[in-house]
């Protein structure tokens, strides 16, 4: 009767043991989980109201891709006038960082993409890939957006060849 104890105590303490490294590996996982400093900036950027925000995440040459719409910007203001733009045509527009993975200079951001166009019946929140490759100080180098602007229409309740009013 005296080996039952034992047994159980010995059981009870490599439990104990064995749950100090999963609980360490949890916690370098959870930290590898978020986002890189230039993801989250990028993020607080497109989320907030500045446009010279987004602009100043960028290198003095970078260069920004919309693919949605099919437009480039290059440079620090232009891009600050897009977001500046964006900002004119869509109430409340957003991006919720899903997912970053980075694989050297290149960050692979998966997020949703999501506003209101102005005068559309509905918001949208379409599924949306970034592709950042950033310089040795963190700043953005180029900026690619993918997302489907037939989905951001069709969402909005929008005709799929309705075009933005010109200011």
């Amino acid at each position: 009767m005296s080996r039952l104890p034992r047994a159980m105590t010995t059981l009870i303490a490599a439990a104990a043991l064995s749950a100090v490294p999963a609980t360490t590996a949890y916690a370098a996982q959870d930290a590898h989980r978020r986002p890189p400093r230039t993801v989250a900036d990028w993020a607080c950027a497109w989320n907030g109201t500045d446009p010279r925000a987004l602009g100043a995440l960028f290198t003095v040459d970078g260069v920004y891709t919309d693919l949605g719409v099919g437009v480039t910007f290059h440079g620090r203001q232009e891009i600050s006038g897009w977001k500046a733009r964006a900002d004119s045509l869509i109430d409340n527009v957003h991006v919720i960082v899903r997912t970053a993975r980075r694989d050297g200079w290149r960050i692979t951001v998966e997020a949703f993409y999501a506003g209101h166009l102005k005068g559309a019946p509905k918001s949208f929140a379409v599924p949306m890939t970034t592709l950042l490759d950033v310089d040795g100080h963190g700043r953005i180098s180029s900026d690619q957006d993918h997302y489907s602007l037939a989905t951001v229409l069709a969402q909005s309740g929008l005709p799929a060849d309705w075009t933005p009013p010109t200011h």
